[in-house]
C-alpha cells in the first residue's frame, strides 16, 4: 500500500509517498540529467547494492556532520563528478543526511533538482517532510539553512528495520507529537498500539507514519515559511532542543522530555490539567523516551538563550490548550527561565 500527500510549495510541488520502496526510487528519477547520491557510511553498508546508478558521495554519521564543512566536502565532491544544473541531487538516508543534502541541492549552483529516500522513522515523519533544510553552525542547531522543497520523498516502511531501538523511540517521539497538536485520535492509536509500534508491525507503522506526514503537509501546505501555524510542529522543541545541545542523544529523546516541560507549562497557565501531564509521560516512558534530563536549571536556561525561534527578548512558545490541540503565545525569555528554574530546581 502507498499514500501520496503534497505541499504545494513556492517552488514547486512536492509529492511524500509513504510505503514506497527504495527498489521503485529510478521512477521518480528525472530522464535527463546526472543523478548524485548523497548516502552515510551506514545506510550505504545495508542499502548501497540497491541504489540507482550514479555518482555516491558518502558522509559520516551523527550530529557532528551537520556543518557547513560537510556542505562544502559535498559541493566539491559535485564539481569533481562535473555536476551542472540539470543533475539530480537523490539524499538517501535519515534526517540528517537529508537536512544536508537539501541544503546542498539548493544553493549549488543557485539550485538544482532533489529528492528523497527516508531510512529512518525520525525523517519520515518529520525532518524529510516541509522544505526545511540546513545545518548547524556553533552551538546553533539548524541556524543556517533554507527553505526548498524535494519534488519527491519515498518513506520506505522495510527499510526501518535495521534502525537500532533507540532510533525507533526517537521516531516515535515525533509522532506522539503529532498528535498532542493536532490529532488526539493519533495519540489514542498510539497508547493502544504502543508494544506494535516498537516491535514494527508494518501496518501499525505505516498507519503512524501516513498520519504525522498527513499532518506535516497540511501544516506546511498552510505555512510554509515558518509565520504562523508551523509554529506549532515546534511542541517541545526549545527546552528539547536546550537538552539536545547539553547532552546530545537524539533529536526525538530530547525532544520528549521538552514535550513534558511544555505540557507542565502548559498545565501551570491552566490549559490542561496534570491528568493530561501524567499521560504524556506513561506513554513516552513506554515508548521508551526520556520525560526529563537531570541539568542545572542555569544550564538550560543558557543552552535555551540559543533558540532561533527568539525574536530579541521574546520569543514564540507552544503551548497544549488540550489534548490534540496546540497554541502558540509569544512570551518572554524572564516568563520561560522562571518555569525553568521552578520545575528543575
Amino acid at each position: 500500500m502507498i499514500q501520496t500527500f503534497t505541499v504545494e510549495g513556492r517552488q514547486g510541488t512536492s509529492a511524500i509517498h509513504v510505503g514506497e520502496s527504495l527498489s521503485r526510487v529510478g521512477d521518480y528519477l528525472p530522464d535527463q540529467g546526472s543523478v548524485v547520491i548523497v548516502t552515510d557510511e551506514n545506510i550505504l553498508k545495508h542499502y548501497g547494492a540497491s541504489f540507482p546508478a550514479g555518482h555516491v558521495i558518502t558522509v559520516g554519521t551523527g550530529e557532528k556532520i551537520k556543518t557547513l564543512a560537510t556542505v562544502e566536502y559535498i559541493l566539491r565532491e559535485m564539481i569533481k563528478a562535473g555536476c551542472d544544473r540539470s543533475s539530480f541531487l537523490l539524499a538517501i538516508g535519515g534526517g540528517i543526511v537529508c537536512d544536508i543534502a537539501g541544503f546542498v541541492a539548493s544553493v549549488f549552483l543557485r539550485g538544482i533538482r532533489f529528492g528523497f529516500v527516508s531510512t529512518s522513522l525520525l525523517s519520515q515523519v518529520d525532518a524529510s517532510v516541509g522544505g526545511k533544510n540546513g545545518v548547524n553552525l556553533d552551538a546553533f542547531k539548524n541556524m543556517v539553512g533554507v527553505f526548498s522543497q524535494p519534488q519527491f520523498v519515498l518513506c520506505d516502511i522495510d527499510m526501518l528495520s535495521t534502525l537500532p531501538d533507540r532510533e525507533i523511540s526517537n521516531g516515535l517521539a515525533e509522532i506522539v507529537k503529532h498528535g498532542l497538536i493536532k490529532d488526539r485520535h493519533l495519540l489514542e492509536f498510539v497508547e493502544n498500539n504502543r508494544d506494535k509500534a516498537l516491535n514494527l508491525d508494518r501496518e501499525t507503522v505505516f498507519r503512524m507514519v501516513a498520519a504525522s506526514v498527513a499532518i506535516k503537509s497540511a501544516v506546511v501546505q498552510a505555512d510554509e515559511r515558518e509565520t504562523g501555524e508551523r509554529r506549532k510542529l515546534n511542541f517541545g522543541h526549545t527546552i528539547g532542543h536546550a537538552f539536545e545541545k547539553l547532552n546530545p542523544c537524539g533529536h526525538g529523546r530530547a525532544v520528549a522530555a521538552g514535550m513534558v516541560a511544555a505540557a507542565q507549562f502548559s498545565q501551570q497557565r491552566g490549559y490542561i490539567n496534570q491528568g493530561d501531564v501524567d499521560r504524556i509521560k506513561d506513554l513516552l516512558l513506554g515508548l521508551g523516551l526520556p520525560v526529563t534530563f537531570d541539568f542545572p536549571p542555569e544550564q538550560i536556561i543558557e543552552a535555551a538563550s540559543r533558540d532561533k525561534k527568539k525574536q530579541g527578548y521574546n520569543l514564540f512558545f507552544v503551548f497544549l490548550g488540550q489534548i490534540g490541540q496546540a497554541r502558540v503565545e509569544k512570551i518572554s525569555y524572564d516568563d520561560l527561565n522562571v518555569f525553568i528554574r521552578g520545575y528543575f530546581a
